[in-house]
């Protein structure tokens, strides 16, 4: 059995944890690998080792930091395929969605080699006589990150390039579900010339979580999950002193108008809930649909829907892989029982694809709830699978405040062709990311990924130029240069520079 050890100051080493968690993969059901489950014990290895590490790399110089972020990018491009693989082997989802989940995370590289121009300072001459002021911004020190099994090299790669090309040393937990691509980005940062202990990788489960919650020498903590673990780890993070960005669960609403392509919006929203299974936070899950069209756009979903590909992710064929783990399929089938008992119409039940028994692997079909309502488990609730449900409204104005009354404010998108309509949903609704006939509003690198409400604990996005301000913490010097022959005296006053 393939054990997938620590990286620790450049190297793979074992844990010193008996517990072992297994991962699978999802299309066979089968066991290719297992792990350590590690304990604070392996994380003060990682801390020993980042903390040295942080002496000279946050003194180097940002050319050099710029050269080895250059020749990362550089070296994931020319593995891109190994990496896609990688992603699709433990997490199921087709090659063509890890392709671009991947560039998604090349993306915050390229952005990461230009942030030596988002560190200079500012300089004020002569805010008093012969007084200069300037700032700067320095690193933080050790920092770290947990990451979701939903996007296992992309969510990575929204922290650790621009953390360490701000001069500060990473520690990565991800997740415990498919930790293989992860291990290759920290072997291509050593092959890219980082030096040792600038970035490690632990695994485990909450108590390694936990762990580096509570080590002191550990200065930020960022996260990507669902949001119970959000609020939990902001929580505790804070306690202990920590920056903290944690991002949490979605509900992200599609309000669709009489006046919007049937055909485009409809094509783009079963990509966006059935692509990666619906696995991913960004995914739309409750279509809200004004009355007059509500039937027709349904008809054209299900013909949609029933028309997706399922099976493995390794065949091109297919547009839907299997959900990560048997007990991740049992949560969502469990939702859909929800969905059935709550008098909700089950207009397509992916239990009964073909699929769901034929394949040892953990799959399902899309499913399609009609008729919602807003107090139903299946609305209020983050399913994180193929399930999407529609509900119905009499008009633009319903829409938009179900979209603002719901708890979690991640995304959302409005499909018309009016601008007026665009510019007064822009204006007025109360989610963070927000698509105008797009329905994955995903941010590009140089802006920053982060909802409203539920959806987020802490103040700050991540990546971005949000980013850099969350890596490093800014000094400001006041200066004075004066004339040794000056006459000067005691003044316990405060003083005021004129």
């Amino acid at each position: 059995m393939k054990t997938i050890n620590h990286w620790i100051h450049g190297t793979h080493q074992s844990s010193a944890a008996d517990r072992r968690g297994k991962i699978f993969n999802p299309a066979t059901g089968q066991v290719i690998a297992e792990l350590p489950m590690g304990n604070a014990e392996d994380l003060e290895k990682a801390v020993n080792s980042a903390s040295n590490a942080f002496l000279a790399w946050s003194k180097s110089s940002l050319t050099k930091r710029t050269q080895i972020m250059f020749r990362y990018k550089q070296l994931l491009e020319e593995n891109r395929k190994i990496l896609t693989q990688l992603i699709n082997l433990e997490h199921g989802k087709v090659l063509s969605d890890a392709a671009g989940s991947l560039q998604r995370g090349i993306e915050v590289v390229d952005f990461a080699c230009g942030i030596p121009h988002l560190l200079k300072g500012e300089f004020s001459e002569q805010v008093g006589t012969g007084v200069d002021c300037y700032n700067t911004r320095q690193p933080i020190g050790i920092c770290a990150g947990v990451t979701p099994f939903n996007f296992p090299a992309m969510v990575p790669m929204w922290m650790f390039p621009i953390a360490i090309m701000c001069g500060n040393t990473f520690i990565l937990k991800p997740s415990e579900k498919d930790p293989s691509c992860a291990m290759k980005l920290a072997e291509l940062m050593k092959e890219a010339g980082l030096p040792d202990g600038v970035f490690n990788v632990v695994h485990g489960d909450k108590e390694m979580v936990d762990a580096i919650l509570d080590h002191r020498e550990i200065k930020t903590f960022s996260f990507v999950g669902s949001t119970p673990v959000a609020q939990y780890v902001h929580s505790k993070a804070s306690e202990n002193g920590k920056r903290v960005q944690a991002l949490g669960g979605a509900k992200n609403h599609a309000i669709v108008l009489p006046d919007a392509d049937m055909e485009q919006t409809a094509n783009a929203i079963i990509g966006a809930a059935y692509g990666s299974a619906g696995e991913r936070c960004m995914a739309i899950s409750v279509v809200v649909a004004v009355d007059s069209i509500a039937d027709q756009f349904r008809d054209l979903l299900v013909s949609k829907a029933n028309a997706l590909s399922i099976g493995p992710g390794d065949e091109d064929k297919n547009d839907m892989g299997p959900l990560i783990t048997a007990e991740h399929k049992q949560k969502v089938l469990q939702y859909i029982e929800d969905g059935v008992s709550s008098n909700a119409e089950l207009v397509l039940d992916g239990r009964s694809h073909p699929i769901a028994s034929e394949n040892p692997g953990f799959f399902m079909g899309p499913t399609l709830f009609d008729h919602v309502k807003t107090d139903m488990k299946i609305y209020l609730e983050e399913i994180f699978g193929p399930v999407l449900v529609i509900v119905r409204v009499k008009d633009f104005e319903e829409g938009i405040a179900l979209a603002n009354n719901h708890q979690f404010g991640n995304g959302v998108a409005l499909f018309t062709s009016k601008g007026s309509y665009a510019r007064e949903f822009v204006n007025r609704v109360q989610v963070g990311m927000v698509g105008i006939n797009i329905a994955i509003p995903v941010p590009l690198s140089f802006y920053s990924f982060g909802g409203w409400k539920d959806s987020i604990y802490g103040d700050s996005n991540i990546y971005g130029e949000e980013g850099v301000r969350f890596y490093t913490r800014i000094k400001t010097v006041t200066t004075r240069w004066p004339d040794i022959k000056e006459e000067s005296k005691i003044d316990l006053s405060m003083p005021v520079i004129e």
